[in-house]
């Protein structure tokens, strides 16, 4: 297949700098094969400038060091996944389905590509903290590699290297590369898919689309729906710069979507195909189905906010205001938008300039591309109205980073210019602009930051202003070029030090957020719709929306308007993981091998801490908000009458969660053991011995 022709728009390459090859350089030698592929990216291509290589490696050293830095210090992170890795790392089937707990009751709420990864790690090292996050650190570090390697191959090695840049330091990223949420493999697995759709548009060749949607239904099983934000923005630039004609293009993008549909349907139809005997509740369904799952909870139901059994209630339960600006709130701004005013200036200047190219121009090509992804991811997150978490937005990085350096290099080579000049001035002047704003938002972390960054903005856009003069047209290079680093320097301050505040920081349960306390999280001061920073280590964290009730007499747990759904305190509760004391642990452990669950805790997350405690299965009643029919109370009666569970653990915190419907079998198990069984106080948990006589008091010891 003959290679797509040059670029028309005419960039001068930089001194040092030379513009993209028309054809691939990295085609491997005879005989070379994958190992002479991967030396060659590590050396740098033939022709590289002598600084293309150490800073590469310097970037990917440096991105490693923030993420693995102290990365002990969070310990199990978010319990509710360790949990299940746990699980994973020691039996096969709850491996495969993603269950909760090595006894198989229920899985988590999501497909489990993520918990594969952490469970083998697991399995090979043992569990433990490193065991579980090392593996998200390391995916971080492709990811940015990965990314310089996908924007280098059209804009050059500096734009290469400053969207690595600006992705390895954007505070969620930081964030959820240190973490083990699902975000970390989804990200890495989406600038896989950009790779391969790069390649296709230089190559024609089906094979590359191909691998797009392999790797985009392998983020399917990773987080569901959310990798098929990408796919719009896939199809738009390989349907408008393939090189084939347009009918082969069109049967081409037929058989990528057929090979997204296999990659992700394979998994669906096995789960689905398996009776529901011979395999865990499916966590987060009220019907016990994957399918449900994917298109309700975690599908449509994010979009208008009805779904079923989640925390906050029907659309616009207390996710935050919805709204074009919600990136820029101070929910969502200090995670992920210091350079996003700068990637959409020159996102429309990068279309501006292309704008008569031939249909297969390379350089409208990527902004097609990562325009695309960052309009389409942003715009979704903007005006869903479920479920909604400023963490979600780690999915914009690599397109932010990507506009940031692709964009600047162009601009760049056309700086003399008064356009060109005006747009990088005013991209600066913005940027500075922006992280005064954003760092003022906590005005007592490094005060004197948001000063430096406004005076140092203000300075280098006048600089770069000032080169498309006349009168400074024939300054040296290095002029301008130490005006570039100024500038540089600027943009990257607000973000690098937010950056390493959160890489110092440990963060544990299930809703973190990047940067210094009250920075992000749900709001912060001054949010719209926020209810205050939640971030670190900080117990007792509640989504908007929640309500704290005290409990009724018995039961451990009451929701709003009567409703109860027992445990979701004891040491743990909604957000964050139980903490099981030593003797707590002791009791859980004496005994354990006789019982098929060593206890049963309302919630995923109050089950997690003790299952990781004690290395023994515990059932989460109810899923991870309380809200499954799993088990109903039949089979719980049925389970404790067969002696399969020891413990019932019941909630000390009172806190109970407005929910949007959902099934209450949790709230009549509770009540249940609370009117049965005998109650006493553990470490300050009440505990119910469910092996005990029937019959005794109904109240919790005292």
């Amino acid at each position: 297949m003959t290679p797509s022709p040059r670029p028309t728009v005419e960039v001068p390459a930089l001194q040092g700098d030379p513009a993209p090859p028309t054809a691939p350089a990295d085609r491997p030698s005879p005989g070379g094969g994958a190992r002479s592929r991967a030396g060659r990216w590590l050396r740098g291509r033939a022709g590289d400038p002598a600084w293309v290589h150490p800073a590469l490696l310097a970037l990917l050293a440096a991105t490693a060091v923030l993420y693995l830095w102290g990365l002990g210090a969070s310990g199990w992170a978010n319990a509710f996944y360790s949990a299940a890795a746990q699980a994973g790392s020691e039996n096969w089937t709850a491996f495969f389905f993603g269950s909760s707990d090595a006894a198989n009751s229920i899985t988590v709420d999501k497909t489990p590509a993520s918990l594969w990864v952490m469970a083998l790690s697991a399995r090979l090292f043992g569990v433990s903290s490193w065991s579980i996050l090392v593996p998200q650190a390391l995916m971080g570090v492709a990811a940015v590699g990965l990314l310089f390697a996908t924007v280098r191959r059209w804009y050059g090695p500096a734009a290469g290297l400053i969207a690595g840049a600006a992705m390895a330091l954007t505070p969620v990223a930081v964030l959820m590369f240190r973490f083990n949420n699902p975000d970390a493999l989804l990200v890495l697995l989406m600038v896989a898919g950009a790779y391969a759709i790069v390649r296709a548009v230089e190559s024609g060749a089906t094979r590359w689309l191909v691998w797009a949607g392999v790797f985009v239904g392998a983020g399917f099983l990773t987080k569901m729906l959310q990798a098929l934000l990408v796919v719009p923005a896939f199809a738009l630039v390989y349907l408008v710069a393939g090189p084939p004609g347009l009918g082969r293009r069109i049967g081409q993008l037929l058989a990528a979507g057929a090979a997204l549909v296999a990659s992700a349907g394979w998994y669906i139809a096995v789960v689905e195909l398996v009776p529901a005997s011979m395999r865990p509740y499916i966590g987060g369904s009220q019907n016990n189905s994957l399918l449900e799952l994917t298109l309700g909870y975690n599908g449509l139901g994010r979009l208008n906010g009805e779904e079923v059994g989640s925390v906050g209630g029907g659309a616009g339960g207390g996710w935050g205001e919805t709204g074009l600006l919600r990136m820029f709130d101070s929910a969502q701004g200090g995670q992920i938008a210091w350079l996003l005013p700068a990637a959409l200036v020159l996102l429309a200047a990068g279309l501006v300039v292309t704008a008569r190219s031939a249909r297969t121009d390379r350089t409208r090509a990527g902004f097609l591309l990562w325009g695309g992804w960052l309009l389409t991811t942003a715009a979704v997150f903007s005006f869903m109205a479920g479920i909604f978490h400023a963490y979600y937005t780690v999915a914009l990085a690599p397109a932010v980073g990507a506009l940031v350096g692709m964009g600047a290099v162009t601009m760049w080579r056309l700086r003399r210019t008064v356009p060109a000049a005006l747009v990088l001035a005013g991209a600066t002047a913005l940027t500075a602009w922006w992280s005064f704003t954003l760092l003022g938002r906590s005005a007592d972390f490094l005060p004197w930051l948001r000063w430096a960054v406004l005076a140092g903005g203000l300075l280098a856009g006048g600089l770069l202003a000032a080169a498309a003069l006349p009168a400074f047209r024939r300054l040296p290079l290095r002029a301008a070029t130490a005006a570039a680093g100024l500038a540089l320097a600027v943009v990257l301050a607000g973000p690098a030090a937010y950056a390493v505040e959160t890489a110092a920081t440990p963060h544990s349960g299930s809703i973190p957020s990047a940067g210094p306390a009250g920075a992000g999280g749900f709001g912060g001061p001054g949010g719209r719709g926020g209810t205050g920073g939640m971030r670190g280590q900080r117990p007792g964290g509640m989504p908007p929306g929640a309500v704290r009730q005290g409990t009724a007499p018995g039961v451990p747990g009451a929701m709003p308007g009567g409703r109860r759904a027992g445990g979701m305190g004891g040491a743990g509760g909604l957000i964050n993981g139980s903490t099981a004391g030593a003797e707590m642990v002791a009791l859980l452990q004496d005994g354990a091998d006789a019982y098929t669950w060593v206890a049963a805790a309302v919630g995923s997350q109050n089950a997690s801490g003790y299952q990781l405690a004690t290395g023994r299965p515990v059932m989460a009643v109810g899923g991870f908000n309380g809200s499954d029919p799993s088990p109903t109370l039949a089979r719980f009666q049925q389970y404790v009458a067969a002696g399969e569970i020891h413990y019932f653990i019941g909630g000390g915190g009172g806190m109970g969660m407005r929910s949007n419907g959902g099934s209450d079998a949790s709230s009549q198990i509770a009540e249940w053991v609370a009117a049965t069984f005998p109650a006493s106080t553990v470490g300050g948990v009440t505990v119910y011995d469910l092996t005990a006589s029937s019959g005794a008091s109904s109240a919790p010891a005292t």
